[in-house]
């Protein structure tokens, strides 16, 4: 059963079942990008600040600030792909609906 539960959170075709897959997805990576760009500018600044001893306390910090940002990258990861696996994926009928923009079937009978 755990190997079930896993494939099923990191499958590699999760972010692509659905339109709301994809928007999830992407807002998922958005967030991503963004810690991991401020984890780099926090290295880039705190390496220059090592230049002058009279900086060095600050460069630390930095050094600490982007590495804690860089353990934050996996959990972002991991939160977007148990968001993916809650989604239900659509079958095959439903799939082909929404990709044509046609509306799907109701189960109520008119």
């Amino acid at each position: 059963m755990r190997t079930a539960a896993r494939s099923r959170i990191f499958d590699p075709r999760r972010p692509s079942a659905s339109p709301r897959h994809r928007a999830v997805y992407g807002r998922y990576q958005k967030v991503y990008t963004l810690v991991e760009f401020a984890a780099a500018v926090a290295f880039v600044i705190g390496s220059v600040c090592f230049f002058s001893d009279a900086l060095t306390l600050q460069a630390d910090w930095l050094f600490l600030v982007g590495s804690i940002l860089f353990a934050v990258r996996p959990t972002v990861a991991v939160a977007r792909e148990t968001h993916l696996a809650r989604i239900p994926v659509p079958g095959p009928e439903e799939e082909r609906n929404s990709e044509h923009g046609h509306p799907e079937p109701s189960s109520h009978a008119a």
